[in-house]
């Protein structure tokens, strides 16, 4: 794990997961990413990149639960899937870019880099420090895949970066963290967790150490208050972000 300090802005917010999203409001949209910013939370999104290498703000790797449109993300241009509507809305997929112009270092952001064993990840990486490097705001990029902790460590340390974890979700991470050496190769300056994992050892003792833990996804009020007793911050919507 990272030797350095982590910054205090990781346990002094509730991040609002994929933004503040709900009836009419999609997921990490610019309406969600509005609301959480005017209700007072943090900011957590995903991104996913298109064919030519743009970091978007999106999810799956499909397009189909979100758009009307069919296929992979990754086998389309940024201009082609930024025209593409979320749901029955007006919103539309957008770029990390836009999304840091947007935000503005008014609230701290989560930005969590989707990947999969096989993913390109230094791509990925490159084109998202890009973005990172002429923002100042508080911000942090995380992921399951210790390689990307491993790129930003090398190339980028300057960014603080987190390793996302779960015992629970199987999606090809399933126990990732917990392999030999990961929390060596990802360097880590906070810990992501798995609310349904929580409590553990590891958790308990990486807190021990004066390093912030965050939890997802904190959705009831049971798993808020869950969360509260486990970890220093929540990753939550619905019920449990407020």
């Amino acid at each position: 794990m990272s030797e350095r300090a982590a910054p205090d802005w990781l346990t002094r917010h509730t991040f609002a997961h994929r933004g503040l999203h709900g009836l009419g409001i999609p997921e990490n949209s610019q309406a969600a990413m509005e609301a959480a910013i005017a209700g007072g939370f943090g900011i957590e999104c995903d991104i996913q990149m298109s064919r030519d290498h743009v970091p978007l703000v999106f999810h799956d790797w499909e397009l189909n639960r979100l758009t009307r449109e069919r296929g992979e993300v990754a086998a389309k241009p940024a201009d082609e899937l930024c025209r593409l509507t979320l749901g029955e809305t007006d919103q539309t997929i957008w770029t990390l870019a836009q999304l840091l112009e947007l935000v503005d270092g008014q609230k701290p952001l989560l930005v969590e880099v989707k990947s999969v064993p096989d993913f390109a990840i230094q791509e990925a990486c490159t084109a998202i420090a890009r973005e990172l490097s002429s923002y100042f705001g508080p911000v942090a990029v995380m992921s399951f895949d210790p390689r990307m902790g491993e790129w930003f460590a090398r190339h980028a340390p300057q960014h603080t970066r987190g390793l996302v974890c779960t015992d629970t979700l199987d999606h090809g991470w399933k126990h990732a963290w917990r392999r030999p050496h990961a929390l060596e190769r990802a360097q880590p300056d906070l810990l992501a967790c798995d609310i349904r994992d929580l409590p553990h050892a590891v958790g308990k003792l990486w807190r021990a150490s004066g390093k912030p833990l965050l939890t997802w996804t904190a959705r009831t009020q049971e798993l808020r208050e869950k969360g509260l007793n486990h970890a220093d911050a929540l990753i939550a919507e619905g019920e449990g972000i407020a």
